[in-house]
């Protein structure tokens, strides 16, 4: 049955087709008519009409929308269309039987609580089961920001001009999380500004959450909603409560609406919910349907979406329907329970939990919650690839593009509308003019091949020679800064690389050559570096080594704690000289192996002679009497002169990176780690080698330092990341500042972009050590604190973060920073304002500006 039998079907002219209507004679859109006999159904279009090719018989007709009455009947199909128009009248409630009285609870918390302590039972009561899936969107891009609108039409979008979507997929699901889908047949015009209903439709309400939003059935769902009970009714034979869901806290990552719940059976009914995602409104309204005796799946989809970001506003609706369910249950998961709340029904416990699913007739929903869970944990140590948390494949049919107008007429379920039909008319032209003009292109590798551009110097850009080789120019324009050691200063740097596959093996093997070269103005000294690499990747396991060398500037914290950029317009305009550098003349041997995600180590021996450099430049715009630039020596509490003498050392650097119990995301065969499913535990030994023959003022020192870096959901919708380090010099005969441990300052009102990677307030040098140290930044994201305590703000997006840092070595005073952040600003930005406090009493504070934290890459990679 289903989509492609229907096509067979409608080639003998024969079904039901009509219109689906109020009692006021008002089309209803996206009702669903549902053939029992087949377990199938359609959903009505925007004007409530539908047509379903049927083979000749008899036929049970059901159909359905929220908030009206189920009606029946039944047709029979001979050789000709039977015309079917329905008319639905308003759903009646019963609402005798849930009166509250005297104080007592309403009757949704033990519907609720019934269907919570269920929701995994039905999330994992499918083993396995396959649909297809017919989606169609429609919005339109109704405002633009009026600088870009010339742009937008010449690329051929329009304000207020329909886009339409369609696709035809066949999707496979397996537990406990793998989806797989195949699109047979997709067609699209317009644009569809990024709106997409995928991660509902792969979804499900049985989950925690959809798409970041708190699912009603969560396990949590009582610390986010309050839930009302408006009424009952029948139909065909199961009792459904009509359940309010009322955020306690309205904003972003609840739903607000309605949740329909089958009695006894504690499955979802029907829903229409709404939430709100960055700022834009979205709603969410699913029908399901008995795919099998007591198993019910969702029918009809309607997601809408609509709102602004930075000036583009528009909306958006998508209809999916699905169909063709082909299902294998869990054979662990068919017993019938009956469930019970203890807390306002007797319950007697005879057994413990694990025995009484063999009996399985009679369970509270404390003990029912926790035979699942252990369950579903006990699925999970037997699973051979238990690292895998979710699997997602892709496929595309190579004829997906080139379906017919008639495939299209034949299979659509929904009737497209004029406006949308004149979106295709224009696309299916603009198309025909883009295939004329590609008639006559080169092939792709000629194409690669563009022409020299001068302004790729400063701006990067790569060029493609064939074979796999390639070379291109680094983004040049932001090393044209200013600093007082070399005033100002420009730098050029590019590489070239050449790369080979093994089609065999996929392995790719590469090598790669990098210049880089700078001068300074003041100080007319050039640097230059040449660094030479060979490298090969297989899958995710990747090896590199090379050699380094040449004579170069850099900041005595490796990390780079201050932007070469930044620290220019602090010099120029504020004469404030952050950057500290030194010269060295070195080579350098390195490897960096990562055999497994979860492991990876990085080793190098360098030999360096390394200089003392003083400031060159007294230039600024800023010359007002009193402030003066400081000295290119750090200031610093412990270090002497002794620490910034010119020296020749030979260095040891090895660290190694483990993420102990790591997931992965699976698609299309290809793994890619979840860097939140585990911590990154580091250890780094750094050690100066004495008695090498480079003198008594050679470096001669071990460092040994661990850390553990994390990033996680923690409470209620809170996101807790911690940055916690701590190391020791087990020896200190002779540690160069260079070689002290550093730690990443910052004196300038932009902030670092890892949350915490960073203090915000820190000086960059002073409390730097040869001694024993232990270093914690801490950043927590709120759902909702003070200020988004108001739904508007947390409507727009807008999230709330405190901070807590701290610093001890051995010899510096106990740093403390606290601090408040409000984040997602405009969508982009993050505002922070906090303190930093030495033993308890205060050093400095202000306000910090830097992007927004969900913009940050995730650390693992």
């Amino acid at each position: 049955m289903g989509i492609w039998l229907g096509l067979v079907m409608s080639a003998f002219g024969q079904g039901i087709r009509g219109k689906v209507l109020g009692e006021d004679g008002t089309p209803i859109p996206y009702a669903s008519v549902f053939v029992r006999n087949l377990n199938d159904g359609i959903p009505t279009n925007q004007n409530g009409a539908f047509e379903y090719p049927l083979a000749p018989g008899h036929y049970d007709i059901i159909v359905r929308h929220l908030g009206y009455e189920t009606q029946q009947q039944t047709v029979e199909i001979k050789n000709d269309w039977i015309q079917v128009d329905v008319t639905l009248v308003s759903q009646t409630y019963a609402m005798e039987e849930v009166e509250v009285k005297g104080g007592a609870e309403d009757p949704a918390l033990t519907v609720m609580r019934k269907a919570i302590a269920k929701a995994k039972f039905h999330r994992l009561q499918v083993a396995e089961y396959t649909m297809k899936v017919y989606i169609k969107g429609t919005g339109e891009l109704t405002s633009a920001p009026f600088f870009l609108k010339k742009k937008l039409k010449e690329e051929g979008i329009s304000l207020n001009e329909a886009y339409t979507s369609e696709s035809v997929s066949e999707i496979t699901f397996k537990q406990p999380n793998e989806l797989s889908e195949k699109v047979i047949s997709i067609r699209s015009s317009g644009e569809s500004n990024q709106t997409d209903p995928a991660p509902y439709i792969g979804a499900s309400f049985y989950q925690d959450k959809i798409n970041d939003v708190v699912s009603p059935l969560s396990r949590y769902a009582f610390s986010y909603y309050r839930f009302k009970h408006e009424g009952t009714f029948f139909e065909h034979g199961v009792l459904v409560n009509k359940i309010r869901v009322t955020p306690r806290s309205r904003g972003e990552q609840v739903f607000e609406g309605h949740i329909y719940i089958i009695e006894d059976l504690w499955a979802i009914h029907s829903l229409e919910l709404k939430t709100s995602i960055m700022g834009f409104d979205v709603g969410v309204t699913q029908q399901y349907a008995p795919v099998e005796e007591k198993v019910w799946m969702p029918l009809t989809h309607v997601y809408t979406f609509g709102g602004s970001f930075f000036g583009f506003k528009g909306h958006y609706k998508y209809l999916a329907s699905t169909r063709d369910y082909q299902i294998t249950l869990n054979p662990d998961l068919v017993a019938e329970t009956e469930i019970l709340d203890e807390t306002v029904e007797a319950f007697e416990r005879k057994a413990p939990a694990q025995e009484q699913i063999i009996e399985a007739d009679q369970m509270s929903r404390k003990d029912f919650r926790k035979m699942i869970n252990q369950y579903e944990k006990e699925q999970e140590k037997q699973r051979k690839n238990a690292e895998v948390a979710v699997v997602r494949n892709h496929e595309v049919d190579s004829l997906a593009h080139e379906r017919t107008k008639s495939y299209w007429d034949s299979i659509r379920p929904v009737k497209l509308t004029e406006k949308e039909i004149q979106g295709y008319h224009r696309d299916d032209s603009l198309a025909m003019v883009e295939a004329a003009k590609k008639s006559e292109v080169d092939s792709i590798a000629e194409k690669a091949k563009k022409p020299f551009n001068p302004l790729d110097i400063l701006g990067g850009g790569m060029y493609h020679f064939g074979g796999g080789r390639t070379a291109g120019f680094d983004a040049n324009f932001t090393k044209l800064s200013f600093n007082t050691v070399e005033g100002f200063k420009f730098g050029l740097g590019g590489n070239y690389q050449v790369s080979r596959v093994d089609s065999a093996s996929s392995r790719i093997s590469s090598w790669k050559i990098s210049p880089e070269v700078r001068y300074g103005f003041s100080s007319k000294q050039w640097y230059g570096t040449l660094d030479f690499q060979k490298s090969w990747k297989q899958e995710r396991a990747r090896f590199l080594y090379g050699l380094s060398a040449g004579k170069y500037i850099y900041q005595f914290n490796g990390d780079k704690p201050i932007n070469e950029l930044v620290n220019a317009a602090y010099s120029l305009l504020l004469r404030r000289n952050y950057m500290k550098l030194y010269d060295q003349q070195f080579v350098r041997l390195f490897m960096d192996h990562r055999p497994k995600d979860a492991f990876s180590y990085k080793l190098s021996l360098t030999y360096a002679d390394r200089g003392v450099l003083t400031n060159q430049s007294n230039y600024s715009f800023y010359n007002k009497p009193g402030r003066d630039y400081s000295s290119n020596m750090p200031d610093n509490v412990e270090a002497g002169d002794g620490a910034f003498l010119s020296n020749e050392s030979l260095l040891l650097d090895a660290a190694f990176s483990w993420r102990p119990g790591l997931k992965y995301y699976v698609r299309n065969g290809t793994k890619y780690p979840l860097g939140n499913t585990a911590p990154q535990v580091t250890l780094r030994y750094h050690k100066g080698i004495a008695n090498v023959g480079l003198g008594d003022g050679s470096a001669d020192f071990d460092q040994l330092e661990v850390g553990v870096k994390h990033s996680f959901e923690f409470g209620v919708s809170g996101d807790l990341d911690f940055n916690v380090r701590a190391g020791t010099f087990l020896n200190d005969d002779q540690v160069y500042f260079m070689d002290y441990a550093h730690f990443g300052g910052n004196r300038t009102i932009f902030s670092n972009m890892g949350t915490v990677s960073n203090y915000r307030f820190l000086d960059y040098y002073r409390f730097s050590t040869k001694g024993n140290y232990i270093s914690g930044i801490v950043h927590y994201q709120f759902r909702k604190f003070l200020l988004t305590q108001l739904p508007m703000l947390r409507f727009s997006g807008v999230r709330e973060n405190v901070f807590l840092n701290y610093l001890k070595t051995e010899y510096s005073p106990h740093y403390w920073e606290v601090g408040y952040s409000l984040d997602n600003l405009f969508r982009v930005f993050r505002v922070e304002v906090g303190a930093g406090f030495e033993n308890g009493g205060y050093v400095r504070g202000g306000v910090r500006l830097g992007i927004a934290t969900f913009i940050n890459v995730d650390f693992g990679e």
